[in-house]
């Protein structure tokens, strides 16, 4: 009966798998390379997908009239598995102005999502120095910035030739960093009746001080496509060349009221991705929180922490970031998750999480928050002691890997939840059935120890081995000295309570890691070899001697 339990799993398992995978693949994927243009331009469309059905395009032709369709494949090979990707593109020029829609379209099986164009007519004006046959513009999104700020700055090649080979160039101003930012993107534009070739590039400026900054024009050589009617009335082909004037942009320094650390932005939001509705002592909840900052990368936000909560652990996931450009500003999504584990029963309050920044186009310093959240903890099976891992719960790492699974799971519907969390019962019931008919195997260092007189929970052998597994470096380093009893005060004098060099190593290695120049991956795997067979205390733990000197690591 157990071997037919463990089939039935596998197979759900993999059906599963194959469900969710198909899912995903199966939906094609729309973006633009621009979402404002201005009235005459053209945008492209682009469509990738994995079915082997082409887009049907005639849902365009209400609003935009569509040309200069194109297509290519590419092959991905992952775990001996072939995957064919399609990329189709389009150019749509508008027939009006206005906040467009571009409508969702069939490819095969599969529904692209709809898309937003904006056609601006105040983009509309012809450049100075339209008339020319090749000529470049440039401009900034924010001409007397902040310092530190991304500055969106954009690159305009216009040739009246289709180009055939050709280097674009824009050099970086003194007191700025200027980093290029995404693909190119080549439209075409009509201006004054003529028809122009145009190449956008874009870049990330951040002035470095304040004051007058100077940008450099950016410079064009190439060749572009002449025929024989353009060398009788006029070359517009062969050698092309075009130099941009320099702008000037003046840019200001950090107010004397600006939150610190100092963020200039355009735009900062707080938001409960999931909350939970109900806490229980020792029983770990998810809390998701998201940020979304127009301005920054991801790497430039303060680090997404809640306050300290009384009465509850938290174990807080890696955060998850998503970066992307808009008219050469980074704009990032960040969402982080925590496992709450409540300790003790009664009320409990999260307070408001608070993030300052700077608006940069009203000049004025802004708070993005949170409100407070309160719940009252249901008493669990057993009281959990906040120095102590939470009685029945796994370590930190595991406990997140179980949130993000139990996360993703949700977001596929309530259908493959129930039947994820079925085959997990399951398979948890078979688990105990299993070990429990086994024979306990004869350890060959000493027991593990008995829960302490205070009445907290030692952590097991079987909760150590899940530990050095998965869970993070700092939750290692804190639950070792709880395993002695009595519980030993830092990793130092689990050293020196040791009786294995090869334990005594590992437990150095870690210290290493955490603290001066190891190898965090390689010190993971030497605790595994060490500790897999138990810890081989000592029969008498030496007591530590104080010492003049400061510790050689931290304590923990």
């Amino acid at each position: 009966m157990t071997s037919n339990c463990r089939s039935m799993l596998r197979l759900a398992s993999v059906a599963l798998l194959i469900l969710c995978s198909g899912v995903a693949f199966a939906q094609p994927r729309a973006w633009l390379d621009r979402d404002r243009i201005g009235p005459g331009e053209t945008v492209t469309l682009n469509i990738e997908t994995t079915d082997r059905g082409v887009p049907d395009y005639a849902p365009l032709q209400r609003d935009f009239s569509a040309s200069g369709h194109t297509s290519r494949k590419s092959f991905d090979i992952a775990n001996g598995r072939v995957t064919t990707r399609s990329l189709y593109a389009v150019a749509l020029r508008p027939r009006r102005d206005g906040m467009l829609t571009v409508p969702a379209l069939r490819v095969g099986a599969g529904m692209t999502s709809a898309l937003t164009l904006t056609v601006d007519a105040s983009l509309g004006a012809a450049p100075a120095r339209s008339g020319d046959d090749v000529f470049i513009e440039s401009e900034a999104d924010d001409d007397d910035p902040y310092v530190q700020q991304s500055v969106g700055w954009v690159v305009r090649l216009y040739s009246r030739a289709p180009l055939v080979s050709g280097h674009l160039d824009q050099p970086a101003p003194d007191g700025a960093s200027l980093q290029r930012v995404g693909d190119d993107a080549q439209y075409s534009r009509d201006l004054g009746g003529r028809r122009y070739y145009v190449i956008e590039r874009r870049f990330q400026l951040v002035p470095e001080r304040s004051g007058t900054l100077t940008m450099p024009g950016a410079t064009f050589s190439g060749r572009g496509a002449g025929g024989f009617f353009d060398d009788l009335f006029g070359d517009r082909g062969g050698a092309l060349a075009a130099t941009a004037r320099p702008r000037f942009l003046q840019v200001r320094g950090i107010p004397a009221n600006a939150p610190q650390p100092w963020l200039p932005l355009r735009g900062l939001s707080l938001r409960y991705v999931a909350t939970p509705s109900s806490l229980q002592a020792g029983a770990a909840a998810t809390l998701t929180i998201e940020a979304v900052a127009d301005g920054a990368q991801a790497a430039q936000l303060p680090p997404l922490q809640l306050p300290p909560i009384d009465g509850v652990q938290v174990f807080a996931d890696p955060p998850q970031s998503d970066d992307s450009t808009r008219g050469g500003r980074p704009r990032t999504r960040v969402t982080r998750s925590f496992a709450l584990v409540p300790t003790r029963a009664g009320e409990v309050e999260l307070a408001g999480l608070r993030m300052g920044w700077w608006d940069v186009a009203r000049g004025a310093a802004r708070t993005a928050e949170l409100p407070p959240m309160r719940w009252t903890v249901a008493a669990g099976t057993l009281d959990a002691d906040a120095d102590s891992p939470a009685v029945g719960q796994a370590p930190a790492g595991e406990l997140a890997g179980r949130v993000a699974s139990a996360t993703t799971g949700a977001s596929r519907g309530w259908v493959l939840a129930a039947l994820l969390f079925a085959a997990l019962w399951l398979f948890t019931l078979v688990w105990a059935l299993q070990h429990r008919s086994r024979p306990a195997p004869a350890a060959d260092g000493p027991a593990t120890p008995p829960p302490a007189a205070d009445g907290r929970v030692r952590m097991s052998a079987a909760d150590l081995g899940r530990l050095l597994e998965r869970g993070d470096l700092s939750d290692i380093a804190a639950a070792l000295p709880r395993l002695a009893e009595p519980p030993l005060p830092d990793l130092d004098a689990v050293i020196a309570a040791l009786d294995d060099d090869a334990q005594r190593d590992a437990v150095g290695a870690l210290q290493r890691a955490r603290w001066g120049d190891g190898d965090g991956t390689a010190a993971r795997a030497q605790l595994r070899r060490a500790f897999a067979s138990g810890i081989r205390w000592r029969a008498a733990v030496p007591t530590a001697k104080a010492s003049p000197l400061p510790p050689l690591y931290p304590p923990g």
